[in-house]
């Protein structure tokens, strides 16, 4: 079967499934990383109902694998005695030189992994992971000012464009 006649017969998929806007707020992004997520038959189909939360969720190096932690994922209601866990650690599929970086950068204090998005690629559940480093508060008061300003700006040009 050729490749693009696949495609066209999978074509159900909605690209995004979550964001974490908290993380963007709380943490500078320095570097991003698109990560495949170790799913079971549930969960994908609790995924395609849009039915998780990952606004605690971050990344975890254990044991020179990276891990999803406390992403929830609700039970499938069809799922019976075969669901799943819904706060269960969920490997993160990563290149080594992949994980050897991430490891080595959350070494440092005030760094972690911050898991921005989930989303689908040709079919498969993705996480995009971020390297981030904690805000200070005044930080987060500046940018949140130059969003309004920003916003402002954006207003009056969209009122002068009436006239």
């Amino acid at each position: 079967m050729a490749k693009t006649a696949k495609k066209a017969r999978k074509g159900g998929d909605q690209p995004t499934i979550a964001v974490n806007k908290r993380a963007r707020r709380e943490y500078e992004i320095v570097e991003t990383y698109e990560a495949g997520i170790e799913l079971t038959g549930t969960e994908v189909k609790s995924l395609r109902a849009g039915r998780v939360s990952i606004k605690e969720a971050f990344g975890l190096v254990k044991d020179g694998q990276v891990w999803l932690v406390q992403a929830h994922i609700a039970h499938y209601d069809y799922g019976n005695r075969f669901n799943h866990d819904p706060t269960r650690w969920r490997r993160l599929l990563l290149h080594r030189h992949e994980i050897d970086r991430l490891a080595e950068f959350t070494r440092e204090q005030g760094r972690t992994l911050a898991v921005l998005q989930l989303y689908w690629r040709d079919g498969k559940a993705k996480a995009l992971v971020g390297l981030a480093k904690g805000k200070a508060t005044r930080d987060k008061r500046r940018d949140e000012a130059e969003r309004d300003a920003q916003r402002e700006m954006q207003r009056a040009l969209k009122y002068q464009g009436r006239r």
